[in-house]
């Protein structure tokens, strides 16, 4: 449909990105085009596109595709770099700049980002360091509408992931839920699937400024994505 909306979507292949390629399926309304560095499984009846190339390329695919708006879905953990923090960093860090700044360049007006719940560039910890830190710059590209997710422990079944704590955590979560409260919800364990709801209930809004979400406001954005008959 020629008034669909353009979405690039970088990051298809982890927990978040999978669940938003999940969300497009049967919608009209979304276009959506993927930039990953390596292949992906689709589900059954998506269309769209998925570009594999070299982050180096990632900017000739933005100007071809022409989105309107970016989802960022990228992210790494310092166990799968190897405990490199230089390798982590040149993955959430410098790989989502570099590619918010090209698709800003390339007129990309709406950017999307997950983040982490605690992010914060003054942090002693270093991945919420980090995260903090490209949050901060990530509102320096000068994008019309810029949209930080920070969800909580992400929920949703990862692919070729080993990390034991990790999925503990992620089994204790309801139980978790019920005793967080107030300033502490925002911790709270969160679906990937609500995640990706939301990311592209806020791509689609026009709105001008720099917003961020944590749980309960990504619950509620993602309410606000309209349904789409599913076939069964």
């Amino acid at each position: 449909m020629s008034d669909a909306l353009r979405i690039a979507l970088v990051g298809a292949t982890g927990l978040v990105g999978s669940a938003v390629i999940a969300q497009c399926v049967g919608r009209e309304d979304l276009r959506l085009t993927g930039i990953a560095r390596r292949e992906t499984p689709l589900p059954r009846g998506i269309r769209m596109e998925l570009f594999v190339a070299d982050p180096a390329k990632w900017g000739e695919v933005i100007e071809a595709v022409r989105p309107k708006a970016m989802i960022c879905a990228l992210g790494t953990t310092r166990k799968k770099a190897g405990g490199d923090e230089a390798a982590f960093r040149a993955v959430d860090q410098q790989l989502v700049l570099d590619t918010a700044r090209a698709a800003h360049a390339l007129g990309v007006e709406r950017f999307v980002h997950v983040s982490s719940v605690g992010a914060d560039p003054m942090s002693k910890a270093f991945y919420l360091r980090v995260k903090g830190e490209v949050e901060r710059d990530l509102a320096k590209v000068g994008f019309t509408r810029l949209d930080i997710l920070r969800p909580g422990l992400l929920r949703g079944r990862r692919q070729d992931d080993h990390r034991t704590a990790e999925r503990l955590g992620i089994a204790a979560a309801p139980l978790a839920n019920l005793v967080l409260h107030g300033k502490l919800r925002q911790y709270r364990g969160i679906r990937a699937e609500t995640v990706a709801q939301a990311a592209l209930a806020l791509s689609r809004r026009a709105a001008r400024g720099r917003f961020v979400h944590d749980n309960d406001a990504i619950l509620r954005a993602a309410k606000t994505l309209p349904q789409i008959a599913r076939e069964e």
